[in-house]
């Protein structure tokens, strides 16, 4: 069952706080104050987190069935992630029953598992606005992921204030209309301008914010990490989206994730290291499926 959190603009001081620490960590003498994320970059152990993901992407690239048959592994990446993603906010699903459904209309479950397939599909078309215009994204994605439900005016573009989001998994408070519009316009630049953090820093912050914004009245999660995937794949670290973290988020589990998370909330360096590497060891953990699915096809099983 899906809770429907009200907007409460007087009590989203913690909210604010994971953004904030973007800009106010102290620099180390590599990073700019024009950068932020670079900062990030730096916090302790979150280059290791970054080097070790880097190692496990370059390992299953270099599988000798990726040399044939990526698009089949791209093809299966983007099924288990969007079943995985689905999981996370609510519709546990099988494996075999997302391949095997047609209809995902019929109720709020299969609703979910159309949206995350949707936003997986969609996601590629999108790399190239990314870097341009992320809220153009953002408000696409949702009107991609929204589309299988009642359309209304709420479809499409961040939430207006005293409207209610639905969101089964976060249930952190919520900042106000105000807030979130500012936000959102501080990520944009942020992915505009461009960074010199390892795409897994700046992937993580993109996900860890819209999962606290919760900009739009649906689908948050399901937007968030979508968009996660969008920055990994468009940094060229896994340009043939074959690594998917959503696989891993789901895989070490709901409450692995929002206690991560509470990390990011928390705006102190070790919080947000703590996010970081949560989403590094989920990539991982994505890597590992794509692996086996790759094993599994030079034996001929699938």
């Amino acid at each position: 069952m899906r809770a429907v959190v009200k907007v409460r603009e007087e009590d989203h001081s913690k909210v604010g706080r994971g953004a904030r620490a973007v800009a106010s960590l102290p620099m180390s003498t590599n990073a700019s104050p024009a950068d932020p994320l670079a900062t990030l970059g730096t916090l302790p152990g979150v280059a290791d987190s970054v080097e070790s993901v880097r190692k496990a992407v370059d390992r299953v690239y270099g599988h000798r069935v990726m040399r044939r048959r990526s698009n089949e592994i791209t093809s299966e990446a983007a099924l288990r992630g969007a079943r995985a993603s689905a999981a996370l906010s609510g519709a546990d699903w099988a494996l075999e029953e997302v391949r095997r459904r047609t209809d995902f209309g019929s109720d709020a479950e299969a609703r979910t598992v159309g949206a995350a397939l949707r936003l997986t599909a969609e996601a590629g078309q999108l790399l190239s606005i990314w870097r341009q215009s992320p809220l153009r994204v953002l408000a696409r994605l949702h009107l991609v992921a929204a589309s299988g439900g009642s359309a209304d005016e709420t479809v499409g573009r961040p939430r207006l204030a005293g409207e209610p989001v639905d969101e089964p998994l976060i249930e952190a408070p919520l900042p106000g209309a105000a807030e979130v519009a500012a936000r959102l316009d501080g990520l944009a630049e942020l992915i505009i301008t461009g960074s010199s953090a390892p795409a897994l820093v700046t992937a993580a912050v993109v996900h860890g914010e819209l999962l606290a914004l919760r900009p739009f009245v649906s689908c948050n999660g399901l937007i968030a990490r979508t968009a996660e995937r969008i920055v990994l794949v468009g940094s060229g670290l896994d340009p043939k989206s074959i690594c998917p973290a959503e696989v891993g988020h789901a895989e070490q589990g709901r409450a692995a994730y929002t206690a991560a998370f509470e990390g990011y909330l928390s705006g102190t360096p070790e919080g947000m290291a703590a996010w970081i590497a949560h989403c590094g060891r989920s990539v991982e953990l994505g890597v590992r499926e794509s692996t086996a699915v790759c094993e599994a096809l030079q034996r001929g099983a699938a």
